[in-house]
Order: structure tokens, then sequence, then C-alpha cells
């Protein structure tokens, strides 16, 4: 459940509870009006830890978290709007790029991929995202 910002009222936060997120003092999605920004996410399992050593299962793990943060900020994956792909190898980033595309084919936000250095070298990717709440505006849906 999205908890609402003491410091506005306007804002909703969504917390997947890591060490992380207290630790650094951020929300791994928040809420202002109708636009998301969903925090870079990894392919972390429950316990914090990298869900396998496979840059696939990592980007399967990291949509499955980005979808659930929008899903309890009463959105959903289709409201995407961009998507921010860092790997670290660019050799996996025709992997990667398959898995994006099985869930955003038919969405189509923007994108971008860049290779990194993450600080948990057992990271092998992390996807961040926008979304804007209610989808496309009334302009596209009068066509």
């Amino acid at each position: 459940m999205p908890m609402h910002d003491p410091n506005n009222p306007d804002r909703l936060l969504h917390s997947t509870g890591t060490k992380y997120e207290f630790q650094f003092g951020y929300s791994r999605a928040v809420r202002h009006g109708k636009v998301i920004r969903i925090a870079g996410t990894a392919g972390l399992g429950e316990d914090g830890q990298v869900v396998s050593g496979d840059v696939v299962d990592q980007t399967r793990r990291a949509i499955e978290l980005i979808k659930a943060a929008l899903e309890d900020l009463g959105a959903s994956l289709g409201d995407m709007i961009m998507t921010r792909i860092y790997v670290k190898d660019a050799h996996d980033i025709d992997r990667v790029a398959v898995i994006h595309g099985e869930v955003f084919r038919d969405i189509r936000p923007a994108t971008t991929i860049v290779k990194v250095e993450f600080i948990d070298p057992k990271i092998l990717v992390e996807i961040e995202g926008e979304a804007v709440y209610g989808g496309a505006d009334e302009k596209v849906a009068k066509r």
C-alpha cells in the first residue's frame, strides 16, 4: 500500500523495504499527481540479493518489481512512457532487449540503454522508468 508523503499530500510513495531505500533515503517509486517515477530497479529477491547470476533472470525480476510499484500507485505497465536500462556488460544488451521487447513491444515507451559499472558487482542490469497515471491525454483519446 502506498504511503502518503508527510511533507507533501500530493505525493504517494512506494517502498519495497530494502535497506538501501532507508540507508540512502529514497523510494522505489513516487507518484506526484499523474506522474510516476521509478528508481533504478535491480533484479533483487525478497532477501535483498540478486535473484541469479543470469542477466535475463535479473531483467525479468526488475520488471516484476516495477510492475508491482506501478500497480501499488494505481497505474500499470501500459502507463509507462520511458524506461532507462543500465547494463554491466554491453554483450548483454541483446538479451536484455529481448525481455524488454516481450513486455513493452505494444506499449512502446521511449527507451535508453547504457553500459555502466554498478556498485554491487553481482548486479548485471537495472531499470528505471517514468509513467503517466491514466495514460493518454484527451487529444489522443478523441482520435
